[in-house]
Formats: structure tokens, sequence, C-alpha cells
């Protein structure tokens, strides 16, 4: 078994896997489900100096591991968790990082509020657009008020990730959360013409898998930017996901869209796999893959000329995805094993990306 503990902010966590501010911890009976579920840390909804009023429908899955929404911050008062729900989260035992919006004035007024249950605060800023004033104010209230550590959550839209983590930096920030939802986008339902959120103009928020290669580059952008732990978001599913994450340099993750398709129980699922794919690779520390991918990119020579994949027959089941998806026709299947006629072979990686079994490898 791999050691899956990680330290952030000086904050303890047995693992790196908990939920992302939203729905899946609306409340602190939801909370309570995470870490029974396996999750090593508590996120709790964003909540704001009123309740949210959210158009519906609000949530609808779309592709097989995405969803659209239109999720505001919490539809329960910021009294009401005060008095109850966020109580409940800390009876887990778990971290609680308690997440406030949106401008200076309304953190300010939150943060000492919350101070008793908070272990960190999550601040979110996907309200803005290039102009880092508003998070800056932001993160300048939230460390005059409490003396816990202060994360960033940082949106891809329409910002420029590198300077917006250099800003958060400067502005004082311990830690960043990258990225939010991505939109807006539209969604229709077939049957009826209308769009799937229930918003002014149909438009919702994309989240989950279909975002993840964004939320990758992200994370990796800010790694090589600041010198600030990372909570990669976007698209974790998969134990795969997480080691994914760290090697573009996350420290943990946080995840929403799954743990609404799959329930809490995917926390554990995702650990378990985590630990077996670390395990597999001989790996001690989920840590040791933290930053792998920077590493190696700074190793890796560029070039444009072809060069094959390197086919193991021993491995190859005959399966023929390779085959079908190869414009250049350079592989065939014959007698149920892949034959490649590097003469004809572009080196796109395409099919190797594709193989089930690694019988095909990139150089």
């Amino acid at each position: 078994m791999s050691d899956l503990r990680v330290e952030i902010c000086g904050i303890q966590f047995k693992n790196p896997i908990m939920p992302a501010a939203g729905p899946p911890t609306w409340n602190g009976d939801a909370m309570v489900a995470c870490a029974e579920g396996g999750a090593g840390g508590i996120v709790a909804k964003t909540i704001s100096t009123t309740a949210a009023v959210v158009p519906e429908p609000c949530m609808a899955q779309v592709g097989k591991a995405s969803m659209l929404n239109t999720e505001l911050w919490s539809e329960l008062s910021p009294e009401e968790f005060i008095e109850r729900e966020y109580a409940k989260a800390k009876e887990t035992g778990l971290p609680l990082i308690i997440s406030l919006g949106y401008t200076a004035d309304q953190i300010a007024e939150l943060a000492p509020k919350v101070r008793p249950f908070a272990d960190a605060l999550e601040l979110s800023t996907h309200y803005i657009g290039e102009d880092p004033a508003p998070m800056i104010a932001a993160v300048s209230a939230a460390k005059d008020a409490v003396d816990v550590p202060v994360i960033v959550k940082l949106s891809p839209l329409g910002r420029e990730m590198k300077a917006a983590a250099q800003a958060a930096q400067e502005a004082g920030a311990d830690a960043i959360a990258a990225i939010n939802s991505f939109g807006p986008c539209l969604g229709i339902d077939l049957e009826t013409g209308l769009p799937l959120m229930g918003s002014e103009e149909g438009y919702g928020w994309l989240s989950g898998q279909a975002i993840k290669a964004l939320a990758l580059r992200c994370v990796f952008d800010i790694a090589r930017t600041v010198d600030l732990p990372i909570f990669g978001v976007g698209g974790v599913s998969r134990g795969t996901d997480v080691i994914e994450m760290f090697m573009a340099g996350a420290s943990a993750v946080q995840l929403c869209t799954a743990a609404i398709l799959r329930g809490p129980s995917v926390f554990g699922k995702i650990a378990r796999e985590m630990d077996e794919w670390l395990d597999g690779h001989s790996y001690s520390s989920i840590n040791d893959v933290k930053g792998l991918t920077i590493r190696k990119l700074e190793e890796r020579a560029f070039r444009t000329t072809h060069l094959p994949p390197a086919l193991y027959e021993e491995l190859c089941t005959g399966c023929g995805l390779c085959e079908t998806s190869c414009v250049y026709q350079a592989i065939t299947v014959v007698e149920d094993k892949a034959r490649l006629d590097e003469s004809l072979c572009q080196g796109c990686g395409l099919c190797a990306t594709r193989c089930p079994t690694l019988a095909l490898v990139m150089p």
C-alpha cells in the first residue's frame, strides 16, 4: 500500500481526494456522506451573505461523465451553515475548507463568522475577468480577517492563468484551486427543443470529464509559474486522473461531477484506484509523482520527424482499434495481431493512445 497522505499549508489530509465546493457538500449531512465515502478532506459549498436563488432546472448530464449546471452559491443562508451545517462537518474529523464569495466586502463580513469552523478558506473568483483587482481585494480581506490559509479558486474564463496565479501569489494567497466549470455552454433537450438549463438564456456551465484536459493544462501552467500548492479541479473521476493531476503539479484534487453522478462512495473508490496504480508502478507515495510531467518535458527534445511506435506483438489482442483509426493505413490486423508498416507511419501517436493493452508505445 502506498502512502496517500498529503500536507498542504500545514494541514494534514489522509488522502488528497476531496469534494469541490458544490452540490455534494450542500449541507452538513452531505458533507458527512462524503467523509464516510472516503474523502480526505471537505470543501463546503460556497456561501455568500445571502442565500442564492437558483434557476431551474439547474443540472443535466451531458455525455457519459460530464454535466451542465446553472448552480450558484448555496441556497442555504450563511446563518444556517454557521448555526448547524459546519458543526456536522467538523464531527467527521476531516479538515474543513470553507468556500466564500464573492466581493471583498462580503468576504470581510463572512470570514470572521466562519473562522471557528474553518481549517482554511477558499475564495471563489469565477465572476471576474482579466482584471486581478477584485481577486486581490478579496484575498486581502480574507487575510486581514482570519489566521487560516487562504486558497484562491481560479476560473479559465477569459483569463490568462499564469498571470492570474502570479497575481494571487503576490496578493498573499497560500494556495490555488484550479479550475472552475467552463462556459457559458448550451445543451438542448431533443424531445422538447428547449435548453437543458433553466437560466434566462438557457446557458449552463460545463464540468466533468469534458474539461479534464483544460484543467490539466491550467494546473500545469500554474505549477510552472508560482510556488504555491495547487488543488487540481476538473474532470477527476478515476484514480489515474488523480495521478495525472499530480504529474502536472497538483498537491491534491477536488471533484464535484463524479460525486454527483456516482455518489459519495466515489471518493474511496478513486483512492483505491490511485493506490493500486502507485503500487503497480513501484511508487511508495503519491508525492513521488508530483511534478513528473514538468520534469519530463524539460528533458524531452522537440522534434518534427516521423518516429513509429514500438509494437509488442505478444501484448496485442487483435482488437482492431489501431487499424480502424489509422488514417495512413500503416496498421493492419492479420491473424489477430497488429502489423505495422513503418514506411507508411506518420508517427502521429493516436494508435498508442487507443491501444487497451499497451502493445503500441510511442518513443
